[in-house]
């Protein structure tokens, strides 16, 4: 017994420097990616991320990826209820009562083109995953923020289309200004 208490004695000396020296580790480093939220449905998952830059500015983003092959997805520039009908929008957006703040133009992974079928206005993005992405700006405070965030898509190949997902919450969990200083 006392062999045993003196070996974790020991143990305890070798590790207490160790363990001291550690701290916690960064939230969000900077050129960092902090995933926060995920939802799959009508066979395509959404991923929620949140970026910073090397200068400090943050980026929501808001990957589309159909699990099927052959799926595409629409624009994010045709209109809410698609043109003539077809097609939704591909949409990343924050809804009216958000703590962030959008502070620029939605930006899209990959450009767009004419859809195979139905009218000229009608552009999709190529098979495969689609990431939109928005500036931001964090709320003030020293702690984490439960926040939701807006989908919208529809996924369609050249045997039909998926039901859309329209204005999707997806519960996110955002980190605020001052616990990235």
């Amino acid at each position: 017994m006392i062999r045993k208490l003196n070996f974790l004695l020991l143990l305890t000396l070798i590790l207490l420097p160790t363990l001291t020296a550690c701290q916690p580790a960064e939230v969000l480093a900077r050129g960092g990616t902090l995933q926060l939220g995920s939802v799959t449905e009508n066979y395509v998952e959404v991923s929620i991320a949140l970026q910073r830059s090397q200068n400090d500015t943050y980026t929501l983003t808001a990957t589309f990826t159909p699990l099927e092959a052959g799926l595409h997805l629409y624009s994010k520039d045709i209109p809410p209820t698609g043109v003539d009908g077809l097609g939704r929008p591909t949409l990343l957006t924050l809804p009216t009562d958000s703590a962030l703040m959008q502070v620029g133009e939605t930006m899209e992974s990959q450009p767009t083109q004419a859809a195979f079928e139905g009218p000229s206005e009608l552009r999709v993005y190529p098979e495969g995953p689609i990431t939109l992405s928005i500036p931001v700006l964090l709320p003030d405070g020293q702690d984490w923020l439960n926040q939701q965030v807006l989908v919208t898509y529809m996924a369609c190949s050249d045997r039909g289309c998926r039901a859309p997902v329209e204005n999707k919450s997806i519960a996110i969990r955002i980190p605020t200004k001052g616990m990235l200083q």
